[in-house]
């Protein structure tokens, strides 16, 4: 289990990404926006930040650098954005283009973490909880 902070300033989005990353086996606790993010960052230890790019005040990009600048600049972030091509230098560990599919997501996050914390995979998880599949099928995060 990864304990992994979701900042996004689209509660919805945010909820069901929660949701979603809950049935994969992780611990997401949101904020909602990037000032916020970079509090909890600070003040507590994740194993992966999950970000959206394009929020007001402090975005996604102004998020991953000040990650970078801490004293926990490995820790692995995955930016999420409707417009990868608009992103400068390689300060994320992976992008992923909205829309996105569950499977995408579980990628990244095993690409980001490494061999050691993959998550479960996506038809072992519609195994285990057989009502995951109408959340990853949902059209706030595929459409």
């Amino acid at each position: 289990m990864l304990k992994i902070l979701l900042i996004d300033d689209e509660s919805v989005v945010s909820e069901v990404l929660q949701q979603i990353l809950s049935r994969l086996g992780h611990r997401a606790e949101i904020a909602s926006g990037g000032h916020e993010g970079l509090r909890m960052f600070d003040s507590q230890v994740y194993d992966l930040v999950i970000t959206d790019i394009l929020m007001p005040g402090i975005d996604g990009q102004g998020v991953a650098w000040h990650i970078r600048g801490s004293d926990r600049p490995h820790t692995p972030i995955i930016g999420i954005s409707g417009t990868p091509w608009l992103l400068e230098g390689d300060i994320f560990d992976s992008v992923i283009a909205k829309p996105f599919n569950i499977q995408a997501l579980t990628n990244a996050i095993d690409d980001a973490v490494g061999n050691g914390s993959k998550s479960r995979t996506l038809s072992e998880n519609s195994r285990q909880h057989p009502g995951l599949h109408g959340v990853l099928t949902s059209p706030l995060l595929a459409t």
